[in-house]
Formats: structure tokens, sequence, C-alpha cells
């Protein structure tokens, strides 16, 4: 493992209080579009003992998602190549394996990419920020299996990333893209709203960055500061958008439009409800908040006069700290 990878997945949390580490890897099938998102926190209360835990989410071809927790257990200290365990379930360098009540994940992945750095790495390997996260892998292909119930699922191809946070907690709003344009061009977006004092009262905050053609743009990873988020259905513009894809009733629509250097860029998304699932997080203070996850986004995006379309295999997620939301649907029905 070279030094930028090493810095961006290797374990931060060094037994500070107030801490929240994960690594998730997110994953679909360009053909079928049915995907997999796999979950790993270490949560260092404020007050009490840290505790290590996280889940599995299934997103089938047809029919709802269907979501498993493993944990919560003590932490175990890194070993060898995990970067996290709890239990059997893990993820390493190149390997992501564990089972979740009726979900067992067998996984490894590829990326000849160098990682993504989604905020400023100088920001991610001082804390400069409450919280920041990085893409180890952001142009992952998947082998391996999933099992769900008797039936297992074989992996060849599938495409996604994986990624590391580290911080405080989540953010007051937040929202999440990663979405593979083709060709091994990739787009990463963290929208977010922090939940500090002095910040909290800010709009959304936005960090945008592309890799085209093996180049990362904007360079820096700077904020994307004339980039306006619109997070929910109430607020997103159709306008501009209406162009790439006409709204279609019962989804969640959000947005970001604006320009970074002197291109306008507009970013929509589609996270159908149906292909969603809402989890609940606590944070380390104790807070909780809750989050809209899905591997079958549609996301439009506009740079200039380029245009790509991911349809049913984008990666996008919502959330909100401190309010309940409307649905909590992790676990469906048998």
């Amino acid at each position: 493992m070279d030094d930028e990878l090493r810095s961006a997945a290797a374990p931060r949390w060094r037994g500070q209080a107030g801490r929240l580490e994960v690594w998730y890897a997110t994953l679909s099938d360009p053909i079928t579009r049915a995907g997999l998102w796999v979950h790993h926190e270490t949560v260092a209360p404020t007050q009490g003992p840290p505790y290590a835990h996280g889940w599995s989410t299934w997103f089938p071809v047809d029919g709802p998602p269907r979501t498993e927790r493993f944990g919560p257990e003590p932490v175990e200290p890194a070993s060898g190549p995990d970067w996290f365990r709890v239990g059997d379930a893990r993820i390493g360098c190149d390997e992501c394996a564990g089972h979740a009540g009726s979900l067992r994940w067998e996984l490894r992945w590829k990326d000849a990419g160098r990682p993504l750095w989604t905020f400023p790495r100088a920001a991610w390997e001082h804390g400069l920020l409450p919280g920041a996260q990085v893409v180890c892998a952001p142009t992952a292909q998947f082998t391996g299996s999933i099992s769900v119930d008797d039936t297992v699922h074989r992996l060849d191809g599938w495409r996604g990333g994986v990624a590391h946070i580290y911080g405080r907690g989540n953010a007051k709003r937040w929202g999440w893209i990663h979405a593979d344009l083709g060709n091994g061009d990739v787009l990463e977006v963290v929208t977010a709203v922090s939940h500090t004092p002095g910040l909290r009262r800010l709009p959304p905050m936005a960090f945008v960055r592309f890799r085209i053609e093996g180049k990362d743009w904007p360079a820096g990873g700077l904020p994307a500061l004339r980039m306006r988020t619109a997070l929910g259905r109430s607020q997103a513009r159709r306008s501009r958008a209406q162009r790439v894809a006409p709204p279609a009733l019962g989804r969640s629509h959000w947005q970001l439009e604006g320009r970074i250097g002197r291109q306008p860029v507009l970013i929509r998304v589609d996270q159908p409800e149906n292909r969603c699932v809402s989890l609940v997080y606590t944070d380390p203070d104790g807070a909780t908040a809750v989050c809209t996850n899905t591997e079958q986004a549609d996301v439009h995006v506009e740079v200039g006069d380029r245009r790509w379309s991911v349809i049913g295999s984008g990666h996008a997620e919502v959330g909100l700290r401190g309010q309940a939301a409307p649905v909590v649907n992790e676990r469906i029905p048998r």
C-alpha cells in the first residue's frame, strides 16, 4: 500500500472521545442495477465506552431494499491488512467480508487509480474540519458474492467505490453522491451544513470532485463556493433540470447548481422512494440522525457543454441530524 492510499485508508482514531470513523463500500451491477451498501463504524461517545458496529443493505433488481445490522461490539485494534473488524465483519485494502442476519457478503476489489480527495488532503491529514471524507478506491471493480437468505448472487464487474470518513459526527444536513460516469470518469460530492456552533447557520458547503480522463477537477479539493445546494423535493429548482430529465412523481429530487471556475455546473439527483432505505445513526454526542440512501439513484450532470446521465446505478444519500425521518424503513417485513 503506497503512502497516499495509506493516508486515505488507515485508521485515524486514537482513543479520543467524541469521534466517529467510518469505512463504507457502495457498488452496483451495471447490467441489472442491483446494488449493495456495506457500512462500518467506530463510535467513541463523549461519555461511555467506544464500540464498533455497522450494517449491510441489499438493493435487489425488483422489490424493496433489505438492511441487516452487525454489532455493536467492543472495538478491536486494526491488524494486518484490515482497517476495521467487528466479529467476522471486516474491511481492508482489497477485501470486504462478513454477515449480518440474512445477508452474507464476500467482496474483493481492484482499482488502479489513486484516492480521490473530496476534501483537501491537508484538511484530512491534519483534522482541520469537523469531519472529512476521502474515496480510497473511486473506480473500484468488484468480484465475489452476496447471499440473501439461501440465494447466492455472484458478482463480476460490479462498479463502485470504497470511502473513509473521520470526524466528530454527522452534519446537521447533508447530501452525498458517487456516480460512475463511464470510461473511468467519476463524480464524488459531499455537500453539508455543519452542526458545530458558528457554522450551522450557513448554507450547505459543497465539495465537488470529478476525475475525468485521469485528471482531478477542480484542483485542490477546496469547496465550490459558487455551487448552490437544494436538498429536498420542495427546494429543487426545475427550470434547467427539466431539460436533462423531467421530474417524476414519487421521487426525492435534490440538486447542486452554479459555477466551478468558469464552467457552469448542474448536478441533479433523483432518489426513487421505492429504491431507498432510511436508517438511524447515533452520533458520539448522543444525538440521532437519519439518512436516506440508495445505490439505484438517477444522476444527471452538466459541466459546460458536457453531459452525463447515470440511470439506476448512481449512489446517493441525504441526511438530517437531530430529527426523525418521516419513514425509517431499515427493517423490511419478511
